[in-house]
């Protein structure tokens, strides 16, 4: 750094002046996390036990490795070993583990009923088709699938009169049934977006008359209380933090109260409202008379078809792909219930490239696992 020229001019005054010394700008502190990282070297041998792992279920085979450590040079290493992943991404063992991955994801499986919701999610990623048919897709949502063949048998849902990707699948219906389908919109939720709610947070906090303010992105009055006739009272200011979560929830969950135990759709509300006698939930008991629906403030929604074309369109969602599958490719523990966020500047160049190559999670899988940071060690 130059020293400033009104230091100099001081220094070089009458001695009668008091002494004085010019001084460079002290550097930063050094970050032990950025050299540790500065450290790491290519590794595709190692790389690619652990992609094997991951895309295969197995270890890489003798000749396998052999390929990888016997090449002559880094690059063709590494055309070597971006052969294999893309080989581990075509085979039969590869539809295996996503149908594992997404049963673990989902929390669905080990029944007929639930299993075609992940054999759904692996088979988009096995036919490389867009992971968006997961929230819009019309027919074919409850497939078969056979882990000793990694065949799909197509299969469609008819539990309702129109599909919309998983968002009306039965087995969802069924395994996260509950007072006010709350546990549904809370699965949605974790799911799709990666975040527990509340979903929004406003830039301003309200006071409401509270022990605390309220902070949703909706109005207060937006969501129904008792005295707007519903039977739980979401706007009391003695757990205001109850109505923050419940500003985002109660403008979605009526759309999934119409779907009974068993993942059927009723004509009416299925769901109950915990009270004595277990009494079915009605549209009063989410929002006042008149408040429309929501995925997220001021995005309305009408029924499911609009709720997936709106999550489908929300920049949450791809965000939240890419970030799953990066934490299972790194082998950390889920996202949501463990806590393992990623930071969004991580995996920002990953995101991009998914939405640009149309949401095909086969080709984000490729592009995680050939990337800088899964290489380096």
């Amino acid at each position: 750094m130059k020293t400033p020229w009104l230091v100099l001019a001081l220094c070089a005054a009458p001695a009668a002046l008091p002494a004085c010394t010019a001084t460079a700008e002290e550097p930063p502190p050094l970050d032990e996390w950025d050299a540790r990282l500065a450290e790491r070297v290519v590794d595709h041998s190692a790389a690619l036990r652990i992609a094997a792992l991951k895309l295969t279920g197995e270890l890489p085979t003798l000749g396998e490795l052999k390929q990888v450590a016997g090449a002559p040079d880094e690059a063709a290493r590494k055309a070597v070993y971006e052969a294999l992943v893309r080989q581990y991404l075509s085979g039969p063992r590869f539809a295996r583990q996503m149908f594992r991955f997404w049963q673990d994801t989902l929390k669905m499986g080990d029944s007929p009923a639930l299993d075609s919701a992940p054999a759904f999610l692996a088979e988009l990623a096995v036919e490389d088709r867009s992971y968006l048919e997961a929230l819009t897709a019309s027919a074919g949502t409850c497939p078969g699938f056979d882990p000793a063949t990694g065949r799909f048998t197509p299969g469609s849902c008819n539990n309702t009169p129109r599909t919309v990707g998983l968002l009306t699948h039965p087995g969802m219906h069924a395994q996260f049934f509950g007072n006010l389908a709350f546990r549904r919109v809370r699965w949605v939720q974790e799911t799709f977006a990666c975040a527990a709610f509340p979903a929004e947070i406003s830039a301003t906090a309200t006071d409401v008359g509270g022990v605390s303010p309220y902070t949703g992105a909706f109005p207060f009055t937006s969501i129904a209380g008792t005295a707007t006739g519903g039977r739980v009272d979401f706007r009391d200011t003695k757990s205001v933090i109850c109505a923050n979560c419940h500003s985002n929830i109660n403008h979605i969950a009526p759309l999934f109260a119409y779907y009974d135990q068993q993942g059927a759709f009723s004509t009416t509300m299925a769901v109950p409202v915990p009270e004595p006698d277990q009494p079915r939930a009605a549209p009063t008991d989410y929002l006042p008379p008149g408040e429309p629906l929501a995925w997220r403030s001021g995005t309305p929604v009408t029924d499911m078809a609009t709720l997936g074309a709106a999550m489908a369109a929300d920049p949450d969602i791809p965000a939240c792909a890419i970030a799953r599958l990066w934490s299972w490719a790194m082998g950390k523990p889920d996202i949501v219930d463990g806590g393992a966020r990623v930071p969004a500047a991580t995996i920002e160049p990953r995101v991009a490239a998914f939405v640009a190559g149309g949401h095909r999670l086969r080709g984000a899988l490729f592009d995680i696992f050939t990337s800088d940071d899964f290489i380096r060690f």
